[in-house]
This record gives C-alpha cells, sequence and structure tokens, in this order.
C-alpha cells in the first residue's frame, strides 16, 4: 500500500467536487442522467488503468462486488417498494399535527430509509399546510429531522449506515446510537413545535377557517409494500455471519441476503398498481442517479481507502470528537456515504493497541465508529447537497409554489442557527 501517490486521489475529489458544484452551475448539464454518467466513467478509467498497474486489482473487484452492488440493490429496493405506498390528504395544520407528522417520520426514516420516508410524507405535510401562508419553515424542519436526523436507528435508515454494516457493524448495534438519535431528534420536534406554534399565531383568520374547513381525510395505499418492506428489514437483520455461518465461510453467501433484497423489489413491481405510482410521480431517474454517481465515487475512492489505511497515524486524527467533526464537516459539502467509508478506513489505518481492551465494532474501535455515524448521519443535513433526499425534498416543495431559500440561505437561515448548535451540544454529551 506504501505505492499509492497522491495524485490518485484525484479523480476522487474531482468526483466529489462534480456532485457538489455541477448542480449549482451547471444545473442544465448534471440534470441529465447520461451526463452523470460520463463523468463517472471518464473519472474511473484512470484510476482502474492505475490499480490493475500497480497490483490492486483485487482491492477494486472487492469494492464493486461487495460494497456497491449491495449497497445499489438496497437503496434500489427501498426506492421501488417505498414509491408504490401513497399518503394522501389534508388535515388541520395545527402545529401538533405538523409536529406528529415529522415525529412519525424521524422514525420511519430509520426502517424505511430517509428517502423513502421524506418522499412518502412531504406531500401530505405540504397538502396538509397548503392553505397556511407561512410553511418553509416546516420544509427546513422536515428536511432536518425525516430527511436526514431521524436515520439513525438501522442500516436501512441511511447509507453510510449501510456500508458499516457491510464492513461487520451487528444490525442490532445502531440501536446502541438511539440516545443521540432521541436527543437530537426531540430536541428539534421540540424547537418546530414553538416556531410553528408562532408562526400559526401569524396566520390571518380567513387561512385557519380554510385550513379547519377544507379538509380531506388521510389515506394510504399500497400498504402490500409494508410487507415486502418488512421482508428487506427481515432480510438485513438476519441474513448475515451473525445467523448464517455459511457466510463466514465464503463470503459469496452474502448474496442471498441481496437475492431476498431483489425478490421484495420484484414482488413491489408485479403487485403495486400502476395508478398508484403515478399519484406518487414515481420514475425510476432518481435511482438511476444514485447508480451512476456512485459507481464513479465507489470506483474512484478506493485509491483513497488505500492510501488512507497506510499512512492514517501521520494525518493526526485519532479521537472520537476529530472523527465526528471531520466526517460531518465532509458529510456537510461532499455525499456522507463516501465520506463514512472514508473515515472508517482512516480508523482501520490506526490500527489496535497491543493489549487494548477496546471493543472493536466493524474492526474499529466502537467509539469511533460511533462518531462516524452520528457525525455523517447527522451533519448531512447542514446543505442540500450533504445526503440525497435533501434536494428531493426541495424540488417538491418548490413544484408545490413553496419558495425555498437557496444554498447559502439554508445555512444561514436554518442549519447554522438550529442544527449545527445541537450538534455540537451531541458532542459534548456523548463523544468524547
Amino acid at each position: 500500500m506504501e505505492n499509492i501517490p497522491v495524485a490518485s486521489l484525484v479523480p476522487f475529489v474531482l468526483m466529489l467536487l462534480s456532485i457538489a458544484v455541477f448542480p449549482l452551475f451547471l444545473d442544465r448539464f448534471w440534470e441529465k442522467n447520461r451526463n452523470k454518467l460520463i463523468v463517472a466513467i471518464v473519472l474511473s478509467i484512470p484510476v482502474i488503468v492505475f490499480l490493475i498497474l500497480s497490483g490492486h486489482s483485487h482491492s477494486l473487484f472487492e469494492t464493486l462486488v461487495f460494497d456497491y452492488i449491495p449497497f445499489i440493490i438496497l437503496l434500489g429496493a427501498l426506492f421501488t417498494i417505498t414509491g408504490g405506498i401513497f399518503l394522501s390528504g389534508d388535515i388541520e395544520a395545527k402545529p401538533i399535527v405538523n409536529t406528529l407528522f415529522l415525529a412519525i417520520g424521524a422514525f420511519a426514516a430509520s426502517f424505511m430509509g430517509t428517502t423513502g420516508a421524506a418522499m412518502l410524507l412531504i406531500r401530505p405535510v405540504i397538502q396538509t399546510n397548503s392553505e397556511r401562508k407561512y410553511k418553509v419553515h416546516t420544509i427546513l424542519f422536515f428536511n432536518g429531522i425525516v430527511a436526514n436526523c431521524g436515520g439513525l436507528l438501522t442500516p436501512l435508515g441511511d447509507p453510510p449506515l449501510f456500508m458499516m454494516y457491510l464492513r461487520g457493524a451487528p444490525f442490532n448495534w445502531f440501536m446502541s446510537l438511539g440516545v443521540e438519535w432521541l436527543a437530537v431528534n426531540v430536541a428539534l420536534l421540540v424547537i418546530y413545535f414553538f416556531v410553528d406554534t408562532w408562526f400559526h399565531s401569524k396566520e390571518s383568520a380567513r387561512a385557519l377557517k380554510r385550513d379547519r374547513t377544507e379538509k380531506v381525510p388521510l389515506r394510504i395505499e399500497g400498504v402490500l409494500n409494508f410487507a415486502w418492506l418488512a421482508g428487506v428489514v427481515i432480510a438485513v437483520a438476519f441474513i448475515n455471519e451473525q445467523y448464517f455461518s455459511v457466510i463466514g465461510e465464503n463470503h459469496y453467501f452474502k448474496f442471498i441476503r441481496e437475492a431476498v433484497i431483489l425478490l421484495m423489489a420484484v414482488l413491489s413491481v408485479r403487485f403495486t398498481k400502476k395508478k398508484i405510482r403515478k399519484a406518487n410521480n414515481f420514475t425510476w431517474g432518481p435511482i438511476e442517479e444514485v447508480a451512476f454517481l456512485f459507481l464513479g465515487i465507489f470506483v474512484t475512492m478506493v485509491p483513497c481507502l488505500l492510501y488512507l489505511s497506510s499512512h492514517a497515524k501521520s494525518l493526526g486524527v485519532t479521537a472520537p470528537h476529530q472523527f465526528y467533526y471531520f466526517s460531518g464537516a465532509l458529510s456537510s459539502f461532499l455525499d456522507n456515504t463516501p465520506t463514512a467509508v472514508t473515515f472508517h478506513s482512516l480508523a482501520l489505518g490506526l490500527g489496535s493497541q497491543t493489549g487494548s481492551t477496546v471493543p472493536l465494532v466493524a474492526g474499529i474501535p466502537e467509539e469511533l465508529l460511533k462518531a462516524i455515524c452520528v457525525g455523517s448521519v447527522f451533519f448531512g443535513s447542514m446543505t442540500y447537497i450533504g445526503n440525497g433526499p435533501n434536494f428531493m425534498v426541495k424540488a417538491v416543495a418548490e413544484e408545490n409554489g413553496i419558495k425555498m431559500p437557496g444554498f447559502f440561505s439554508y445555512m444561514l437561515k436554518f442549519s447554522l442557527i438550529v442544527l449545527l448548535p445541537l450538534f455540537i451540544i451531541v458532542q459534548l454529551l456523548f463523544i468524547h
């Protein structure tokens, strides 16, 4: 690993910068998935050539087969299944009702993924608040809670957690992050309730009367998809080395899990009425985009992971709070999935001290894994580009006539003044 030059990391940096910068300055070019695939391939080719010539082709193979393929299958299945569940209706948008919506989303995010929970709930939340004038704050808190911070309790919740699961973290280990999950989400819900109460008091009497009278009962369609979703949860939780020793003997048997997950997605497509997906504005475009982008990310990050594994001790990042803030900072402006994988490799490179009794999870000290997971998930909410659902929530809100703040305005008006102080408190209380 000593022969990994710094120059080999450039394609990875360029890949992440493309994801961060192109939507802001070259949105017409970037909105076409074909162009995303072209960028991914162009940046991947020199990396593939370098890894083959330098004798690291095995690392590339392992990353693509045992990281990329399970990653895409899980996200694709969750995307497909949750896209077959449609929640409609318009109830009175009282602060307690809105807060309950967000609380349900915070819990659902950990079991159906932040993307699935966000896409399931964002339209009924918007419809419920359609008679109200002041609703931007609701979308901002929705993004922070449902699209990000809610997804911390299982590896299904957010892609960075699934990557840690693939590296050996037990399914039920993520429940140990419940204290951090509860602290941040309860705090955000309480803050939101008082903020929404204040905005509710500023609404006109006419708007509030319309909100009380123009109501449509909540209705959910595609309920059979909850059975397929349960199948995915069971597959991820139980089809692993902990319960099937044969998987430990031959890691190709891990793909039994992927086969079951894929089957759940196929059943969802087969048994969900087309009108339900049409009502959800369901298309394959978003998951196609994820597949193309992450192909480039997973290929180009291989040299970075090798470099970190061999140079970790010289970088000076060793304490849990450092892992928390560094993984959080990068997750804010780059995608949080490669960020989590990168810092996991950094932790692996540090090794464990001889005779140390520090418990290891996924091959690294448990406290470091905790810092990486919490930092990556929470800080993904700091900008629109930190986590995949963020832009989706913004886009759905804007297509419904809600004027959302821009990239920097989002940070100044919400994440820096509401989210960041809470994340600092989490570190001071739980991550030392």
